[in-house]
């Protein structure tokens, strides 16, 4: 076990770290570079958040990770996929339809992310032994994390400061994506070599029929007795954040006089992709510490809270607008902590969800994902012409008002164990 821990320090940081750079270059970097090429909010928002649709319908196509080749070689074959895909952006920003171009490339390294986070989270359940999983949380949530503060802060900042030397948005926007695809190329390599290759990393299929394991799979999933109150939920918690997160970007770097705060990228890259990002991580390791230390039951209603009512920030932010720079990175950074706090429960609800299903966690794992990731796209597209429609303080008092409804499902939900996820031991 010990020897297996000491291993697992090799491959879990990288990993992760992987997992979350397309992710935050999809969902986050993409907002940035529309936003510095000119695009609109309404735009932006509704085209980045089609993007959500891999992370989506991922569930439909999990069973098949399982009952095809290894996760190790899924994990690795994608990773090579996404390096390909991120210097085909680099490639075709510089063009005249660089956004039908770029979006087309997103696209493609969104299903590959998505189909790489199923290999990767069900690789993590075989590769460790069961009570390795709990003491490597904390470490994979913070990698994913880093991945966020290099995509949101370091690699913002980088492009803020090459518009600054050059002048040219489309240039600086495409040296960060080859250094990206240089990076994916790289981490291909090298988990190529280190990944372990545990026992039961094979294919799984249980009668010799694949398209009736397939739909067991996701009979087990829909036949629970509390189905509708776990899909309330999972579609519910995110909803005002779903549509917080793709205005946030450019509400800090819209001029003041349409409603903004005026901040520059490097500003944003500073307060919201680097302060902002380590808060959440703090509050994501306090957050697993408290639920370690009791019980999800316990810390549900606090970690609710956590997550929706520093939204008000935003309100304060867009109605005072000429607020200091040390006030609007306070701001981010208390906004920031209580999301990376609460949303620990909501993980380790997934988790317990996925728990129940024994063989299959993996894919119910994704099938919970999914649900998240479509509880993130619908509002998303929407979220910009509700923005155009309402201003910037009307719309942050929108987003208040739609945490209501999580906190109204979150009443029915039921506990009926709190223990670790079951995993296979390695």
């Amino acid at each position: 076990m010990a020897k297996a821990g000491k291993q697992a320090w090799w491959w879990i940081p990288t990993l992760y770290f992987g997992q979350g750079i397309p992710y935050v270059v999809v969902m986050m970097l993409a907002v940035v570079l529309y936003k510095n090429l000119g695009v609109s909010n309404t735009e932006i928002a509704l085209y980045t958040s089609w993007l959500y649709l891999p992370w989506v319908i991922k569930p439909l196509w999990s069973p098949l990770v399982e009952m095809y080749r290894t996760k190790r070689e899924w994990i690795w074959g994608l990773q090579l996929v996404i390096g390909v895909s991120l210097a085909l952006v680099a490639l075709t920003i510089p063009t005249s339809h660089f956004l039908q171009m770029t979006l087309a490339v997103f696209w493609l390294m969104a299903f590959s992310s998505a189909t790489h986070d199923i290999a990767a989270d069900g690789f993590y359940l075989l590769a460790l032994p069961e009570q390795q999983q709990a003491a490597f949380v904390g470490v994979r949530s913070t990698f994913y994390r880093i991945a966020m503060i290099a995509g949101q802060g370091g690699l913002v900042f980088l492009a803020g400061q090459l518009i600054e030397v050059t002048g040219d948005a489309a240039f600086a926007w495409s040296v960060v994506f080859a250094v990206l695809a240089g990076l994916f190329f790289v981490l291909f390599a090298y988990h190529r070599w280190v990944l372990p290759y545990p026992v039961q990393d094979v294919a799984v299929r249980n009668s010799g029929n694949p398209l009736r394991d397939f739909a067991e799979t996701f009979r087990i999933f829909f036949r629970r007795k509390d189905i509708v109150v776990v899909l309330a939920f999972l579609l519910t918690f995110r909803l005002g954040e779903a549509q917080a997160l793709k205005l946030v970007t450019p509400f800090l770097l819209d001029p003041l006089a349409e409603g903004g705060l005026g901040l520059s990228t490097k500003d944003v890259g500073v307060v919201y992709g680097t302060v902002g990002v380590l808060a959440l991580t703090v509050g994501g390791l306090l957050g697993g510490y408290m639920v370690s230390r009791s019980s999800l039951q316990r810390w549900l209603w606090p970690m609710l809270l956590a997550v929706h009512v520093p939204n008000i920030v935003f309100v304060y932010l867009a109605v005072m607008q000429s607020a200091a720079h040390s006030i609007i990175t306070a701001a981010i950074a208390l906004e920031q902590f209580g999301y990376g706090f609460g949303f620990t429960a909501y993980m380790l609800f997934m988790m317990q969800v996925a728990k129940a299903s024994g063989a299959h966690q993996t894919a119910h794992y994704a099938i919970c994902t999914g649900f998240m990731a479509l509880g993130m796209m619908l509002p998303g597209m929407v979220s910009g012409w509700i923005q155009s429609q309402l201003g910037y303080p009307q719309f942050f008092l929108w987003v208040l008002l739609c945490c209501v409804p999580s906190l109204v499902v979150a009443a029915f939900l039921r506990f009926e164990t709190e223990q670790e996820p079951q995993v296979v031991n390695a």
